[in-house]
């Protein structure tokens, strides 16, 4: 019998059947030698060594991608004003609005007091706004400008503006918005035809009012 003593290590995974006869071989070292680590690429026969070796770098690695913060989806907030703040806001507002009419009134004598601001001068502003963009408004033998797509984008704000309102609007409020909204929609449409058929060159700008 030989001095050095002999192990063997069994690798008890199911393989291909030529690698059970590979995996069924003995290896022996010598006492106190370690085995010589595998520098190329691991082998189907390396063995349940290498497999716990994997796995226990999974579970160390898992909780480090866990703690790794997510990225900020936009620029945060502040907080939003206190209802004290916004009150002592709207006073000072008006005070200063107050002052600008004061000295407009003060150089145009004629002229009276500006009326309130009210819903009807939102949706007013709204569809000049559209109207111009689509061309309306050009001074007879000039070339209209239309911005087509700043008149798709206000018109779509006239469209959030009116969801957005639903139910909490007066009888006449609910009808202006819906005449603008049905108007601008319409001569947007108009437009859009005519570019359609004039192969995106400028056309004449729809007429207001024209259903």
């Amino acid at each position: 019998m030989s001095d050095t003593p002999k192990f063997t290590v069994i690798d008890r995974r199911k393989f291909k059947a030529e690698e059970e006869q590979e995996s069924a071989q003995s290896t022996a070292t010598e006492p106190g030698t370690p085995a010589e680590p595998k520098t190329g690429p691991v082998e189907p026969s390396a063995g349940p060594r290498l497999v716990v070796t994997e796995s226990r770098h999974e579970s160390k690695s898992e909780p480090a991608a866990a703690e790794v913060p997510e990225e900020a989806t936009g620029p945060e907030m502040p907080p939003p004003p206190t209802a004290e703040e916004s009150r002592e806001q709207k006073v000072a507002y008006d005070a200063a609005a107050q002052r600008l009419e004061e000295l407009i009134r003060a150089q145009n004598p004629a002229m009276g007091a500006q009326p309130p601001v009210g819903f009807e001068h939102l949706v007013q502003q709204f569809y000049v706004s559209a109207m111009i963009q689509m061309g309306a408004g050009t001074q007879e033998g000039q070339r209209p400008r239309v911005d087509i797509l700043g008149a798709r984008t206000t018109i779509d704000l006239l469209g959030v503006l009116a969801e957005k309102t639903r139910g909490n609007l007066t009888e006449a409020e609910d009808r202006t918005l819906q005449t603008v909204l049905f108007e601008v929609r319409m001569a947007f449409m108009e437009l859009t035809s005519m570019i359609s058929l004039q192969g995106m060159q400028p056309p004449q700008p729809p007429q207001p009012g024209k259903r």
